[in-house]
């Protein structure tokens, strides 16, 4: 009954379905994973944002390379700016709206640097490519307190003079002239003394893991119905193979009780020749008597 699914026609559709299949098993697991990361963030969020602030020697090892764990952790520091290393960093869109960031090196009074993302501000509409003003930070010596965040890579393209294309802290440095610690930068969160006037503030991250399982799921649902359609589509072509030979089946035993009758209406040779030879006696009988 189903010995078609072993043409070619058939296993070539079976090739399409499990290729679909495979595709969306593939896509499924990709979303799984975007999930895993989106989960892995929002507990670094949670772990960290808010904690109490480390010092700066606590902090050391994870300016020079960040474990991925760790972000987000608050630091404290202390020292003071070097305004004249002030950046913004270019397309920087924040709540739908573009804008830039304003990064700063900070020198600790232990001698290191670090680099310091004081925040965000919008486009300017006096100057073109730029902000109308870039608030100055706090001179003397600041203690601010910072959240740990990993460098940019470089996008390898340029940037006007006083801007930045990424947060590439050793592109940063080598610019700068005078060494950074390059495994990661801090957010700025608090600063004292505070500046008479402040970029705005980053917002806290979401906490939300987004659509990726609903995605996921999704996507495996299609690969099984492929499998669903195609065995659907071969129980229909089988119930079709069935009618097509109850059918014919039909057909030839009409064709042959067609000819039974047609015989049962033929009558016997015999029976046509003793037919005629009752009539050619018949008309010999009236020859003779005269008619």
């Amino acid at each position: 009954m189903y010995r078609f699914l072993f043409s070619s026609k058939w296993l070539g559709y079976l090739l399409l379905a499990a290729v679909f299949a495979t595709g969306c098993v593939f896509l499924g697991r990709w979303q799984m994973d975007r999930r895993a990361e989106a989960l892995a963030e929002v507990h670094r969020v949670t772990s960290n944002y808010s904690a109490t602030p480390i010092s700066f020697s606590e902090a050391k090892d994870q300016f020079r390379q960040l474990d991925p764990a760790r972000e987000w952790t608050q630091v404290e520091l202390r020292g003071s700016y070097d305004a004249a290393g002030q950046r913004i960093v270019r397309n920087r869109p924040l709540n739908g709206q573009p804008g830039y960031e304003v990064v700063v090196p900070f020198r600790l009074v232990s001698g290191e640097t670090v680099v310091i993302d004081r925040g965000w501000l919008p486009i300017g509409n006096n100057n073109p490519g730029r902000p109308d003003s870039i608030p100055a930070p706090p001179s003397g010596q600041v203690t601010a307190v910072v959240r740990l965040k990993h460098g940019e890579p470089s996008l390898q393209r340029g940037a006007p003079e006083g801007q930045l294309a990424s947060i590439d802290l050793p592109a940063y440095s080598a610019e700068l002239g005078y060494p950074l610690l390059t495994g990661a930068y801090g957010q700025l969160a608090s600063e004292t003394p505070p500046a008479a006037e402040m970029p705005q503030p980053f917002p806290m991250p979401s906490l939300e893991e987004g659509t990726h399982l609903s995605y996921s799921l999704q996507w495996f649902a299609f690969g099984i119905l492929m499998f669903v359609g195609f065995g659907y589509a071969a129980r229909q072509q089988a119930k079709n193979a069935a009618i097509d030979a109850e059918d014919a089946e039909a057909g030839a035993a009409g064709d042959h009780g067609d000819a039974a009758a047609a015989a049962r209406r033929r009558p016997s040779a015999a029976r046509r020749r003793k037919r005629a030879t009752s009539e050619e006696e018949e008309d010999a009988i009236l020859d003779a008597q005269g008619y």
